[in-house]
């Protein structure tokens, strides 16, 4: 299968907004009024993965130099500020039907080339537990359970360092 990372548009904000609502539960999903504004005020942290011309995951981010995992303001950019060095990641999610194929790892692997490129010095997420061996073997290191209550569920709050200096929810 013929495979393309690139920087979202506005014109995925559809497409991604349907991907996010079958992947994730209940109010764990994030509005369309919330994908769209991830990608008109930070392109360059949402990615989208297309599969033989077919857009089937995507990750997006924001960034800050104090992380607070469980700020539900900041999902829709708010704080948020580019040239941060802390990664946040809002949603790592590969469409349900072309789940297994290896697409979040091949997503996950060119996003932390990317942050890396821009000169970020660490990537933060929360994910369900049953996820945490996964970005483990990503290279993510185990921080906390989070105090987060997203969707009504329980998180663990994951960092991955990719260079200078780093301390737990600030970075100098």
């Amino acid at each position: 299968m013929n495979t393309q990372v690139r920087v979202a548009t506005p014109a995925d904000a559809a497409r991604c907004y349907a991907i996010e609502t079958s992947a994730y539960e209940g109010d764990e999903a994030a509005t369309l009024e919330k994908i769209a504004t991830r990608i008109a005020l930070y392109p360059e942290g949402f990615l989208i993965l297309e599969a033989d011309g077919q857009v089937v995951g995507f990750i997006n981010c924001g960034c800050a130099h104090e992380v607070v995992m469980s700020d539900e303001a900041f999902k829709e950019l708010v704080g948020h500020v580019a040239d941060a060095p802390n990664v946040v990641i809002m949603s790592v999610v590969v469409d349900p039907a072309h789940q297994g194929q290896g697409y979040a790892t091949h997503l996950m692997t060119a996003f932390v080339q990317r942050m890396r490129g821009m000169g970020k010095q660490a990537l933060h997420l929360m994910c369900k537990e049953q996820h945490v061996p996964l970005y483990q073997r990503m290279g993510y290191g185990y921080v906390q359970p989070s105090t987060s209550d997203h969707g009504g569920m329980a998180w663990h709050e994951m960092v991955m360092r990719l260079q200078g200096p780093y301390c737990p929810g600030k970075s100098d």
